[in-house]
């Protein structure tokens, strides 16, 4: 064991609640560490994107050896890293970064860990022709996995149709893959021809219940992944279930990025199915506690 706990952040806005540090402790208690990790939550503290550089400053002083960074500010700590990983700095995101003697270093777990979950979770899926629905920041990350995966054929759709066709052009750009853009409305008629939707909005989630497209586009050859992990089975999923579907949960990538989080901070890689049941507990003890 190190001289010294492991002393870990998690910065955002309303992180209070987050179920990462805990999932983070309770597997370096089983690994024998001595683990601390907290979060640094810019709405409790009355913080903004702006204190960003001061509260990593803060951190460096005060001997963090790593923070997670998660809305609002993956793109923003770009600033105030001395190295990115190309796979982040090709994302333009970061959610970890690691305070050591030769600088701050960013990375991105959440692409990394969507494309661990997918090649544990459903390795035999086809790829030729994958719709997804949702283009935002963890969008972004999953598109990216998708296409490392060797997804053939992707279409991303979006309620805002220019965020869908700008992160088209830039995968496209980066990958070398005709990737399209398109208005969610179309989604019916890309999903008739699709081997597999990923749904990566916050419909589903127990603060965003429902359906985030119509129950008669899924059929038993479509595969489904939800990147919603509260509720792990989200109406989407069980829905697809009932017609026979292969289905892919959230939780497998919320693992996944803590995984690789984990082992980027320690040098130690951890038991993702032991994970994978601390995770389960966490949630079934906060929706008991709800």
């Amino acid at each position: 064991m190190r001289d010294r706990p492991y002393l870990v952040g998690l910065v955002g806005s309303g992180v209070t609640p987050s179920l990462t540090p805990p999932m983070h402790m309770v597997e370096a208690t089983h690994l024998g560490l001595s683990y601390v990790y907290r979060p640094i939550d810019m709405t409790v503290l009355g913080l903004d994107v702006e204190d960003l550089g001061a509260t990593l400053d803060w951190a460096e002083r005060l001997g963090f050896d790593a923070l997670n960074v998660t809305h609002p500010c993956k793109q923003a700590v770009l600033a105030h890293l001395d190295r990115v990983d190309p796979i982040a700095a090709a994302l333009g995101a970061v959610n970890t970064v690691l305070l050591t003697p030769e600088g701050r270093i960013g990375y991105n777990t959440d692409t990394t860990g969507f494309e661990r979950a997918f090649r544990d979770g459903m390795p035999d899926a086809p790829l030729d022709r994958v719709v997804q629905l949702g283009a935002g920041g963890a969008g972004s990350a999953v598109a990216d996995a998708l296409l490392r995966l060797g997804a053939q054929r992707l279409t991303i759709l979006d309620l805002d149709a220019a965020r869908a066709l700008a992160l088209a052009e830039d995968l496209t750009a980066r990958h070398g893959v005709t990737v399209l853009g398109a208005a969610a409305q179309t989604l019916p008629a890309h999903l008739a021809g699709a081997d597999g939707v990923v749904h990566c909005t916050p419909t589903g989630m127990a603060e965003h219940p429902g359906l985030p497209f119509a129950a008669d586009l899924l059929r038993p050859d479509l595969w489904v992944a939800d990147i919603v992990y509260r509720p792990y089975l989200t109406e989407l999923l069980a829905t697809a279930r009932s017609v026979g579907a292969p289905t892919l949960d959230g939780g497998r990538m919320a693992v996944h990025q803590a995984v690789d989080a984990f082992e980027l901070i320690t040098g130690i890689h951890p038991d993702p199915s032991r994970m994978t049941d601390h995770l389960h507990r966490l949630v079934a003890d906060h929706d008991a506690a709800d």
